[in-house]
Formats: C-alpha cells, sequence, structure tokens
C-alpha cells in the first residue's frame, strides 16, 4: 500500500513539471543565496583563526605601554628579574604600493610558530643562525615572493603557506630594520610557567599594563558586526525565496486535495499521508538544497574577493579571496533548505491533516479557508508592535535586528489585506461593467498572487531601504571626505630625520605644513589613537565636528580638553562637557565631537604639545601640505626628486579620495549584488504564481469571453492585472522602505559601527526601481498572456460543459 501511495503522490509532479521546477528553482535560489553569505562569512572567520593560530595570537596575555612603544632596556630589567616574556614588534611596510604588514618576534624566546616549525621540517632546513645573526630571513607566503624577490635591500626570502597573506614574519633584529624602530618594541608577550619568586610588576615597570589574553580585541570580534549585517541581508534573501516554495506547495496541497480524499477512502490513515508527504518533501528540499549549495558556492566566489578587499581596507583583517567547500556551511545550508520547506509548508500540512474525508476537492475551497486576511493582518500588526517593543525596552544591535524583522514580516502580512481594502475602493470607483469585472477579478485573485507580492514587497523595500543608506552612506562619506582630505598633497618620511629636514624644506614653499602624528594606546573602551595637531586655519574651518563647546579649538589647543571620534563618544556615552582618562594620569575634558566614518576603534585629538606630553617619541613622518592646487603636481614631483622618495611617499588628495572611495565601494557590492539578486527572485515569483494559477483562470475568464471579450483584450487585461498589482505593492513599499533605511541609519548602523548618518532622499531611484518593477510584472505576465493568445476557442468552450 505504501508503494502504490507513493507512486500516487509522484504521480503529481509529472503531470505538473512546471511546479516541480518552481519548487526545485525556488528551494535552490532561497538556498543558494544564504549559503553564499555563509559560506563568505564562514570563510572570512577561517582566516581569522588561520591567523590567530599560526601566529599564536590571543593565548598569552600581554603587556603594554599605553604612552609609547617599550624600549629595548625594559624587555632587558624584565628578563633579568626572572619574568619570561618575549618581545614583538610589528608595523606596516610599503612595498611597490602595497601595504604589508611585519612581525618580528624573539626567535628564541617566541613560543613555536607553525612556519617556523614547517622550515625545521621540511626537506632543507634553514640554518638557525641564519635568522638570529645579519642579515636575517624574512617568512612569508609564496603570493609574496614575486613582489619582495624584486626588491633591494631586503634579506634572503623564506616561503611558508602556514602565514596569513600579507605578512612578513622575521627575527626582532631585522623587523627594527624594515621598520626603521631601533630599540623599540610593540608589546611583551607573557609566557606560561612564571618562575614563583619573580618581583610584582609595578616595582619594576609599573608604567607597563598587563592585558590578559581574553580581554584582548582579536579580528573576528572586531569584524562581528559587518557579519551580522550580511548575516541579516541573507536571511532576507532567503525568506524571499521561501514564498516561492510556499505558494508552490500550498498550490499543490490544494490541487492533491481530490487524490488524497480518495487514498483515505481507500483506507490509507492520515498518519501514513502525511509522513509520506513530509518524505517527499524532504528529498524535495534536499535537492533543492545540493543545488542551491552549488549556486551558492559559484556566487560567493565571485563576492568573495570584494569582501576581503572590503575587510582588509575596514579592519586589517587578513582574508584570502578563494573560497573553500566547508562542512559548517554546507550543512547550514542544506538545514537551512529542510526548515525552509517544512516552513513553507507546515500551515499546508497542518491543514490537510484536519481535513474531514469527504471533504471537497474545489481550489477555490481551498484558498477562501486559507484567506482570512484580516487575522493574518492581525497578526502582522503585532509583528510590527512587538519589534518596536523589543528596541524600546533592550536595546542593542540584536534588538534592532529584532525591529527591523518584526517591520518586514509584519508589513508583508498585513500587505494582503491592505491591497484588498484598496481594490474595493478602486472597485466602487470604477464606472462600466469591464472596470468592475477587472478589479473584482484582481481582489478574486489576490489570495492566489498574496505570497508572490509579499516577496516582491520586501525585495522592493529591502531595495529602497539599504539602496538609501548606501546612497546616503556615499554623498555623507564624499563630504566628509572633501572636509577631512583638506591638504593638497600628503607626504611620509623613511625616517624622523629626514621629516624633519622635508618640513624645513617645504617651510619656505608652502601655506602651511601640518604634522599628523599619532600612537596607539590601550583604554578601556579597546584600542586608542591619540593624535596630535596644530593651532592652523584649516582645522577650525573644514574638521567635521558633530557636537561641540563654545571656542572649541581654543580649549583644545590650551591643552586643558580633547576631541573624540564619534565611535568613541557613542560607544562610551562620552559628549562635549564629560571628561576622557586617556591614560591614569591624563584625563581631559571633552570639547567636541567628530564624524570618523570607516573607522571601527576610537580615535581622539589633543594639541601637540599635550601630544609630547602624553606620549614622548610619537614618530613625526607624515604631513600634510597646503598648498595652492595648480602648484601641487610639480611640488610632489620636487619632493620625489630633492629627497628621494619613492612615488607613494608622496599622495595627491585626488589619489587619496580615489583610494578611499574604491574601499567604499567594494564595501557595498554585496549588498547591490543582493539586492539585484532578490529583486529577481521576487519577478520569479510572480512568473510562478501567474503560471501555476493559470489553470485556474479558465473558468473566470471563459464567460467573460462568452460575453464579447476577444482574447487578445483579455490577454491585455491579464497584463494589465499583473502591472497594476505590481504598482500598488511598489507604493505601498515605499513607505516601507523608507522606514527599513531610518532604521539603518539610526539603529542598526550605530550599533554595529558606532556612527549615525544622516538620511537623504532619492526620488529618481524610485522611479528607476518602479520601471524595474513594472517591467518584471509585464515580463512575468507575458507567458499566461501569451497561452491565452493562443488558446483555442475550443478549450474556452469546454468551461461550459464541466461542473465547477
Amino acid at each position: 500500500m505504501t508503494l502504490t501511495v507513493i507512486q500516487a503522490l509522484t504521480s503529481h509532479w509529472r503531470a505538473h513539471r512546471l511546479q516541480l521546477a518552481t519548487l526545485l528553482i525556488g528551494l535552490a535560489l532561497a538556498t543558494g543565496l544564504w549559503s553564499a553569505v555563509q559560506a563568505i562569512n564562514a570563510e572570512a572567520r577561517a582566516s581569522y583563526d588561520r591567523a590567530a593560530d599560526q601566529l599564536a595570537l590571543g593565548r598569552f596575555d600581554e603587556l603594554h605601554n599605553p604612552a609609547a612603544p617599550i624600549p629595548l632596556s625594559r624587555y632587558v630589567d624584565l628578563r633579568r628579574a626572572g619574568w619570561q616574556v618575549a618581545a614583538v614588534l610589528e608595523g606596516p611596510l610599503r612595498v611597490q604600493g602595497q601595504t604589508l604588514r611585519v612581525l618580528g618576534v624573539d626567535m628564541v624566546a617566541y613560543p613555536a610558530l607553525p612556519a617556523v616549525t614547517q622550515m625545521e621540517q621540511s626537506g632543507t632546513p634553514p640554518d638557525p643562525a641564519d635568522m638570529l645573526t645579519a642579515p636575517g630571513r624574512l617568512l612569508t607566503t609564496p603570493v609574496l615572493e614575486p613582489l619582495l624577490a624584486g626588491q633591494t635591500g631586503l634579506p634572503p626570502i623564506l616561503i611558508s603557506d602556514a602565514l596569513p597573506p600579507d605578512l612578513i614574519l622575521t627575527d626582532i633584529g631585522v623587523a627594527e630594520t624594515l621598520l626603521k624602530k631601533p630599540g623599540e618594541i610593540s608589546h611583551l608577550i607573557i609566557l606560561p610557567d612564571q618562575p614563583g619568586s619573580i618581583p610584582p610588576l609595578s616595582t619594576i615597570a609599573p608604567e607597563l599594563e598587563r592585558v590578559p589574553a581574553q580581554e584582548q580585541l582579536d579580528t573576528a570580534q572586531l569584524t562581528d558586526s559587518f557579519h551580522l549585517n550580511l548575516s541579516a541581508f541573507g536571511l532576507l534573501s532567503f525568506a524571499v525565496g521561501l514564498f516561492i516554495v510556499h505558494g508552490t506547495v500550498g498550490l499543490a496541497f490544494a490541487q492533491r486535495r481530490g487524490m488524497i480524499r480518495t487514498l483515505r477512502a481507500l483506507g490509507v490513515s492520515m498518519r501514513r499521508l502525511v509522513w509520506l508527504i513530509m518524505a517527499e518533501l524532504s528529498v524535495l528540499a534536499i535537492v533543492g538544497g545540493i543545488l542551491g549549495l552549488v549556486l551558492g558556492f559559484f556566487l560567493a566566489g565571485a563576492l568573495l574577493p570584494d569582501v576581503a578587499a572590503s575587510l582588509r581596507g575596514l579592519y586589517g583583517a587578513p582574508v584570502s579571496g578563494q573560497i573553500t567547500l566547508q562542512p559548517q556551511w554546507a550543512l547550514s545550508g542544506l538545514a537551512m533548505a529542510l526548515g525552509g520547506t517544512f516552513l513553507a509548508s507546515g500551515h499546508a500540512l497542518y491543514r490537510l491533516s484536519r481535513m474531514p474525508i469527504l471533504s471537497g476537492a474545489g481550489l477555490q475551497a481551498w484558498r477562501s479557508a486559507a484567506s482570512g486576511s484580516w487575522v493574518v493582518a492581525l497578526a502582522g500588526v503585532a509583528a510590527i508592535v512587538g519589534g518596536i517593543l523589543a528596541l524600546l525596552l533592550f536595546g542593542g544591535l540584536v534588538a534592532g535586528f529584532v525591529m527591523v524583522a518584526g517591520l518586514l514580516v509584519g508589513s508583508a502580512l498585513v500587505l494582503p489585506y491592505a491591497l484588498s481594502r484598496v481594490l474595493i475602493l478602486f472597485q466602487r470607483s470604477a464606472n462600466g461593467p469591464i472596470a468592475q469585472w477587472v478589479w473584482s477579478d484582481m481582489r478574486a485573485q489576490l489570495p492566489g498572487l498574496s505570497l508572490a507580492l509579499m516577496a516582491l514587497l520586501l525585495a522592493l523595500a529591502a531595495n529602497i531601504g539599504v539602496g538609501t543608506m548606501v546612497s546616503s552612506f556615499r554623498l555623507t562619506f564624499t563630504g566628509w571626505l572633501d572636509q577631512r582630505l583638506t591638504s593638497e598633497l600628503y607626504v611620509t618620511a623613511a625616517t624622523d630625520q629626514q621629516g624633519q629636514n622635508i618640513a624645513d624644506w617645504l617651510a619656505p614653499k608652502v601655506d602651511a605644513i601640518l604634522p599628523i602624528r599619532s600612537v596607539e594606546l590601550a583604554h578601556s573602551s579597546g584600542p586608542l589613537f591619540l593624535y596630535g595637531i596644530i593651532d592652523d586655519q584649516t582645522y577650525r574651518e573644514k574638521w567635521p565636528l558633530i557636537s561641540s563647546s563654545e571656542r572649541v579649538w581654543d580649549l583644545v589647543h590650551d591643552g586643558t580638553s580633547v576631541l573624540i571620534n564619534e565611535q568613541l563618544s557613542r560607544r562610551e556615552n562620552l559628549w562635549p562637557g564629560d571628561t576622557l582618562a586617556i591614560t591614569p594620569a591624563d584625563t581631559l575634558t571633552i570639547a567636541g565631537v567628530y564624524s570618523d566614518y570607516g573607522n571601527p576603534t576610537g580615535q581622539a585629538i589633543v594639541s601637540m604639545a599635550q601630544l609630547d606630553q602624553i606620549a614622548p617619541g610619537a614618530e613625526a613622518r607624515r604631513f600634510g601640505i597646503r598648498v595652492a592646487p595648480d602648484r601641487a603636481t610639480d611640488l610632489a614631483q620636487a619632493l620625489r626628486d630633492q629627497f628621494d622618495l619613492p612615488r607613494r611617499a608622496v599622495v595627491q588628495q585626488a589619489a587619496m579620495k580615489a583610494q578611499s572611495m574604491q574601499v567604499f565601494e567594494k564595501t557595498f557590492v554585496v549588498t547591490s549584488a543582493l539586492n539585484i539578486l532578490t529583486l529577481g527572485v521576487a519577478g520569479f515569483a510572480i512568473l510562478t504564481s501567474l503560471l501555476t494559477l493559470w489553470t485556474q483562470r479558465l473558468p473566470q475568464i471563459a464567460p467573460i469571453w462568452a460575453l464579447g471579450l476577444t482574447r487578445a483584450e483579455l490577454a491585455r487585461l491579464e497584463l494589465l492585472r499583473s502591472v497594476l498589482l505590481a504598482a500598488l505593492t511598489a507604493l505601498l513599499a515605499l513607505p516601507l522602505g523608507l522606514a527599513l533605511a531610518w532604521a539603518l541609519l539610526t539603529v542598526i548602523n550605530v550599533e554595529a559601527f558606532g556612527w549615525r548618518l544622516p538620511m537623504y532622499l532619492f526620488p529618481v531611484d524610485w522611479v528607476y526601481l518602479l520601471g524595474l518593477t513594472l517591467l518584471a510584472a509585464i515580463v512575468a505576465a507575458a507567458l499566461p498572456a501569451a497561452r491565452l493568445l493562443r488558446l483555442p476557442p475550443a478549450d474556452l468552450l469546454k468551461v461550459f460543459a464541466n461542473e465547477r
């Protein structure tokens, strides 16, 4: 009996191949978009974990000097006192326009690293003395070997694949030479198994702070917000794809009611039927999920290079640009496909299990029982209110996403009821029988199209919301760059002495020289970058303050106050008038808060004299040069010639802006791609709904044809119906999209990245999106309309010969 039931169930798919294709494509699209996002996130996190394992990051407590680099003499004092510590020096190195990271460690004391162990266990291990004696050795990845091999003055290169990308590992003595930081140490690693009789740190090095391993901010923590935002967008794309599955499964159940009634009359229990249908859905979900995994793999491979560039540019995260198949995201994709399928078909399964054995097999009965639009609308209102309450009561990033989810899901649930009310108004104001029939017919078909229209609503709202956010960010970011990058030239010297020579040479030739000096401090809020500035009119006129006290610049330059960036301000709830403890011995009043887009860490600005007091010896190699724009190019070349500077050491303002905008565009390439794909999935949902409803349209169309309307006129009305419903949905999506944009800009952005953006409106983009929506609706309705044009009159006449 079970085999017979299976054959009966599968016969439906053989007779409705289009439905089967629709179901599998819907599952593949939903799973593919979700899997692509998860593959990107998994690859990025795997890269973070590899980097941490390869460099032993986060395993040991560390010693930091909040005010300056640790001098070599302090390292010697600690070792002589019995402290088991290992020195680390790290910093950036520019090679042919590419910024590489140099990590110098005490090869004798530092714990064994995988790259060093790999070299020692290779067929031709290097002499250990070569690593420790001049000129030393550089360990790097195969990708960087061609870049470094062409440089003169570098030590011999050893290749290892056990290193993060863009990293050079070497002995600390070699790193001192490469980074031009003799006698400096970035931080110290506290090794395990310390002697029991060592003196306390406060008596040997009171200026050093001990940072426990669990409190060290790693790359994964830094980028959590980025990946959470990406996951939320992937989940939205998955939800839009599930609308296709829900509609297709619901229609299939409705069409098989007669078969199920017959099987039950023959003695098949409802329990057996439900289990077999669940097994059928599981097989279909696995097949669709596998297709989605293949799609997601190729989609992730296409998007990952841009994501990797964004993560490296924004956070310095070591992410490779190549995707690898990892079990966690593959299993996650299959689990989502199975869970999504049963979620999409759960209501239909429940109603099927409660169906009386003598219940009629009519499709309209199934649909009318499923409609209940006012009940669904009430649930939607409850979802919206619940999301808002979650944000008000709990706050935080997760609560922000709950609010956004409640807003989107609730609005989608309210949509059928809202469209029904609008169609009633149009029907009442229509003149003539044809117009009244069109509006009435649209309302009658609304239950069958509601899921597709919900998908379209979500896709349009996501496009409007995310598009408004990105465009607002682009407009704000461009203006902000014009304020921040005011100098016509930016110069980086090789040493502090060369920097002084350059400043002396430039003094009589330019309008102003603006030193760019900074130091990284350990702070209770996380890494704090402290900058020093001189008193120049450029800052007073151009610096982008979002909140300030009176006489803000005077207060900063007299050494009593500090400026902080928006990220630090919002994270610690500090505003003008509050105080900031920069170091335990230096507490200043906050005079202003400035915007600092694209930066995940805290920053503060003090006067140059105050910087020298807090962190004496901060490097003085970078400058902003104010000069007439028409002299900038000639002066840049003169600087290179006079001081033998590489081309990248003197950068013009336009080039720096272009580089910043390039990082910006790469940051949003994934969201733009998912926007387009989500809209495409919604268009496909409309197409599948219209196609699957086609056979049920004949009883409504045949009487109208018999009353005198031609098939061509009916086909045009079919197109008009699709376009009107899509247009009404787009109009309702506009306020939802703007509400989503507001939530992203004022809630999600603040919680995730620490800055708030002004919201701008872009009506031209809305018109363009409306045009795309109407085009998608026309394309979706074109095939059913074409079928109607080719439909033989005999098929229409048959409607009157069958009992419906």
